[in-house]
């Protein structure tokens, strides 16, 4: 692939990066093919009871990109994460990362072929150091088998590597201090840093971020966006799920939007925050309107477009509380 086709290196131009272009085959549509795709998905279903959780008939992720998969509430996006990464299976559908198939492999399986996740709600161990949990994330290691353990000389070496490379990642996310304390005495945002440092023990080609700004205080906020925009420059493909649509703006090359268990438009994110039936139906109708403008509370121009947007928006407001008013009194 050739750089016309796909800027992904992510250097500093104006104090701010540049995007990944030219990552499409064609317009900007659900399920258009990419370029070069790391992972591709093909009829993915997954039903609980009668209720369809995931209904994915084809969605590409391009490789070397940052992908943001949004959507609301019950949109099926962890569904789709779980499916992905084996910790769920589905009703019908196959995909392929990197071009192997991962129908019904495990979870571990995926993990160590190079595709990783992390949670919403973080999974680090509580009750051992920080530095015990970086060593748990690296692979293959000998010391782990039952016979094997009882023979340090035969994975000491190892050890000591894994060791090193686990204080070299905890200094990068800057918890090289927290190293000898309990997990459980990390803060939220330090848990995520965590969580996405113990990702990287297994040199990972296909990062799966779940919400990693849920419940961070928003001091660590700009910390956790520039390790997931370090993420690209070490030359690894990111797809994470948000909701704060600003963050999905400033580091997304590509946007994923679902709704009830579908890829209902996908493209760059300028593009698909500006589709009306997107940004009306998924991301809130008129998401840069000033809540002040539209109650009064802060003066706008009459005769100006943030004017006329205040209206629109009280006028729907107040429809749609009529509306409420008239179904509780019939």
């Amino acid at each position: 692939m050739s750089s016309e086709q796909q800027s992904s290196e992510n250097q500093p131009v104006s104090g701010r990066r540049q995007k990944s272009t030219g990552l499409a085959k064609g317009p900007a549509k659900p399920g258009v093919p990419k370029v070069d795709p790391i992972l591709v998905v093909d009829g993915v279903e997954r039903h609980f009871g009668g209720l369809t959780a995931v209904n994915v008939e084809h969605l590409e992720i391009p490789r070397g990109a940052i992908t943001a998969l949004i959507g609301p509430n019950g949109a099926g996006k962890t569904t789709l994460f779980n499916l992905l990464c084996g910790f769920d299976r589905p009703n019908s559908g196959t995909w392929q990362y990197d071009g192997k198939n991962l129908a019904g492999i495990p979870s571990f399986k995926v993990a160590r072929m190079g595709q990783v996740r992390t949670f919403q709600l973080t999974k680090a161990l509580s009750l051992l150091t920080v530095l015990e949990n970086m060593k748990l994330g690296s692979p293959h290691q000998p010391g782990e088998r039952f016979w094997v353990s009882m023979f340090p000389p035969l994975w000491r070496k190892q050890e000591a590597e894994i060791e090193k490379k686990a204080r070299e990642l905890l200094t990068l996310f800057k918890l090289d201090a927290k190293e000898k304390d309990f997990a459980a005495a990390l803060s939220g945002g330090q848990r995520k840093l965590l969580e996405m440092a113990r990702a990287l023990m297994s040199d990972p080609q296909l990062v799966m971020l779940d919400e990693p700004m849920a419940g961070v205080n928003p001091a660590l906020t700009q910390s956790l966006l520039d390790h997931i925009l370090g993420l690209k420059d070490r030359g690894m493909t990111v797809l994470f799920v948000e909701h704060d649509m600003h963050m999905v703006r400033h580091i997304a090359d590509w946007v994923v939007v679902m709704a009830e268990g579908r890829v209902v438009a996908e493209g760059p994110p300028d593009q698909v925050m500006e589709d009306p039936a997107v940004v009306d139906a998924y991301l809130g109708a008129h998401q840069d309107v000033d809540l002040g403008e539209v109650t009064g509370r802060i003066p706008v121009v009459s005769g100006t477009a943030a004017a006329a947007d205040a209206a629109r928006v009280r006028e729907k407001i107040e429809a749609e509380a009529e509306a409420e008013l008239e179904e509780e009194q019939k």
